[in-house]
C-alpha cells in the first residue's frame, strides 16, 4: 500500500483556506491534507474593521473550521506554529495555552510538504508604548477584544461626567485603518437609532499617517475623495504625522503635537508573525517575511512554500515584493492549487504573475471608492457609489463562492433572512 503524501497547510486565512480547499475539491489520490490554525474558525481578515466596530454578524459570517475540514476531506490540526525542524520535517505546535497564551501542551506534526500561509500583523516599529498601550485587530481575537473596550468606553461616555467624548485615535491610514474610522461612526449611527440619539455626536476619531496622504498604496484620486469623505464625517485626517510615543492617555505625535484618546488604534506597517525567525533558518526580510522565489518555493528549502502575507515574493524586474492583498493571496492560492500536483510528481511550479485587478476601499453606507485594473477596457478608472460598494461586495464573494461551493446560494439566503431579524450593530 503507497503511504500518502503528507501536505501540511499551516494557517486558515484568506491564502490558506483558499488553497486546502481548491486542492481538496480536486480529490487527487495519494495526497492527504492537513490544516492547521490556532482558532476553530476564521473570518476573512479584510472584515475585521467590522467585527472590531460591532458591524459584522459574526456567527454568520465565520468558518468553522473543523466542519469545514471534515466536508471537504481535509484533516483539520488545532495548534498554533512554534517551531520548524526542516531535516526532520516535523512541525512543533502549541495545542494548549493558558491564560497568558503560554503553552500547556504541546505536539508534533510530520510532513512531506509544507505550505506556510500564516498571515501578518501590524508593525509598531519598535515605538515606545505601542504594544503595551494600543490596540491591534489583526485577528478576530483581538477585533473582538477591541469591541469590548469599544463597549465600555462608550458606557463611561453615557455616565460618567469625567469622559464626555469617546476619543479614538487610530494609527495608520491603510486600508484597514480607513476603513475602520468610517465603520466606527456607522456604528454608532446605528446605535443612536436604538434610542442613544446624542451618543453619535461625542465621537471623536483621529486618524494619523505619516505619508504625505491615506491610502498611499491606492490611486491619488480614491485617497482624496476618501479623505474628503472622513473630513465630512467629522474624522481629523493628519497626514506627514509620525509617532513618537503612545502611553495610557493617548498618542505623542513627532513636534510635540499631544493627542488625548480614550482608546487607541495601531494600525500602521506589516510584518511577519514572530515564528518566522524561529523556523530552522528560512530566509526572511526586514519585515520577517519568508523569501520564496517566483515559484513561492521557499529559498532555503525546497519542500517548503509560503504565500500570502508571510511571503515576500519580489517579481522578476521589480525591487519590492507583491503587496500584503488579500486579493494577491487568492491569486497565489489559485495558482498553487493547479501546480502543487505535478510539483508533487517533480513538475517545477512556473513563476507566478500577479494581474492588478483594481482596489477598492469601502467606507461602510457612506460610500466606496477605487480604480479599475489592468484588464478590460476601462482600465484604471475611478469609480464610486454603488459600483465601487457593488465591486467590493463581490470580492468576498467570489471568496464564499471558493470556500462553500454548492452551498453558497444557502449562504447567503440565510445572510439576507438573519439580517431583517436581527440588529445591525452588536455591543455586547
Amino acid at each position: 500500500m503507497t503511504t500518502p503524501h503528507r501536505l501540511v497547510i499551516v494557517g486558515a486565512g484568506a491564502a490558506g483556506l483558499d488553497l486546502s480547499t481548491r486542492l481538496a475539491r480536486q480529490r487527487l489520490p495519494g495526497l492527504a491534507i492537513t490544516l492547521v490554525d490556532r482558532a476553530g474558525s476564521s473570518i476573512w481578515k479584510p472584515r475585521l474593521h467590522q467585527v472590531a466596530a460591532g458591524t459584522l454578524d459574526t456567527a454568520q459570517e465565520e468558518i468553522t473550521l473543523l466542519a469545514h475540514a471534515a466536508r471537504h476531506g481535509i484533516a483539520y490540526r488545532p495548534g498554533t506554529l512554534r517551531g520548524l525542524d526542516r531535516s526532520a520535517q516535523r512541525l512543533t505546535l502549541g495545542t494548549v495555552q493558558d491564560e497568558e497564551g503560554r503553552d500547556e501542551v504541546t505536539a508534533t506534526l510530520p510532513y512531506d510538504s509544507l505550505v506556510l500561509a500564516i498571515g501578518s500583523r501590524a508593525d509598531d516599529f519598535g515605538i515606545p508604548g505601542v504594544r503595551e498601550h494600543a490596540e491591534f485587530i489583526d485577528s478576530r481575537e483581538q477585533a473582538e477584544a477591541f469591541r469590548t473596550k469599544l463597549r465600555r468606553a462608550l458606557i463611561r461616555c453615557l455616565d460618567d461626567p469625567a469622559e464626555p467624548q469617546l476619543s479614538i485615535v487610530i494609527v495608520g491610514g491603510g486600508a484597514t485603518g480607513t476603513e475602520l474610522a468610517a465603520e466606527l461612526h456607522q456604528a454608532l449611527d446605528l446605535v443612536s437609532g436604538y434610542g442613544l440619539p446624542g451618543l453619535r455626536r461625542r465621537l471623536r476619531v483621529t486618524l494619523v499617517e505619516a505619508a504625505p496622504r491615506i491610502l498611499a498604496a491606492l490611486p491619488e484620486k480614491v485617497s482624496t475623495a476618501t479623505t474628503a469623505v472622513l473630513r465630512k464625517l467629522g474624522v481629523e485626517v493628519l497626514t506627514d504625522a509620525a509617532v513618537e510615543s503612545v502611553d495610557a492617555g493617548g498618542v505623542t505625535l513627532r513636534g510635540g503635537r499631544r493627542i488625548e484618546a480614550s482608546l487607541r488604534v495601531w494600525a500602521a506597517g506589516i510584518r511577519a508573525p514572530e515564528v518566522t525567525g524561529a523556523l530552522d533558518g528560512l530566509e526572511t526580510d526586514r519585515a520577517g517575511r519568508i523569501r520564496v522565489e517566483e515559484s513561492m518555493v521557499t529559498r532555503s528549502d525546497p519542500r517548503i512554500l509560503a504565500l500570502g502575507d508571510c511571503a515576500a515574493l519580489v517579481p522578476a524586474g521589480q525591487e519590492r515584493p507583491l503587496p500584503a492583498t488579500a486579493q494577491v493571496a487568492h491569486q497565489q492560492a489559485r495558482h498553487l492549487a493547479r501546480h502543487l500536483p505535478a510539483w508533487r510528481e517533480g513538475t517545477p511550479i512556473p513563476p507566478f504573475r500577479y494581474v492588478q485587478r483594481g482596489s477598492l476601499v469601502s467606507l461602510g453606507d457612506y460610500d466606496a471608492f477605487g480604480s479599475l485594473g489592468r484588464l478590460g477596457m476601462l482600465r484604471g478608472a475611478f469609480i464610486e457609489g454603488w459600483l465601487a460598494r457593488l465591486s467590493y461586495a463581490l470580492l468576498y464573494r467570489q471568496f464564499q463562492a471558493v470556500v462553500h461551493g454548492a452551498r453558497v446560494p444557502l449562504i447567503w439566503a440565510s445572510g439576507a433572512l438573519r439580517a431583517l431579524a436581527r440588529p445591525r450593530v452588536r455591543m455586547d
